[in-house]
């Protein structure tokens, strides 16, 4: 996962603090030109940091997903860990670890189940 500072930090916050939202708004909260906005999205959604939403396919509506909050608590670690996705995605995504584990949940959110 390699993350843009600090623009993707900027549009997860947006989409934190905002709600749901579109590029053009997107570039209004973080200072960022649209076209910058439109192309870090996608990428976003490809790590899973974020969802595109409906409710047409080219709707173009994102909002944040848990491992995009998670990212926004462990911000601050980034430069400092050499697997940032594997510290957000938490303990179950270091297979023979080290032993030291952070937790990729953030505080007052479960994870989500999708068998149902």
């Amino acid at each position: 996962m390699k993350l843009r500072q600090p623009t993707d930090f900027l549009i997860l916050e947006a989409l934190e603090e905002e709600g749901r939202n579109v590029a053009t708004n997107l570039a209004e909260h973080t200072g960022k030109s649209r076209k910058n906005i439109n192309t870090r999205l996608p990428v976003l959604e490809d790590y899973g940091l974020v969802h595109k939403i409906g409710p047409a396919e080219r709707s173009g509506l994102y909002e944040i997903s848990s491992l995009g909050r998670a990212a926004l608590v462990y911000r601050d670690q980034y430069d400092e860990v050499d697997d940032f996705e594997a510290l957000i995605e938490g303990p179950s995504a270091e297979v023979g670890g080290s032993g030291e584990s952070k937790t990729g949940v953030v505080p007052g959110e479960t994870e989500r189940d999708d068998d149902g």
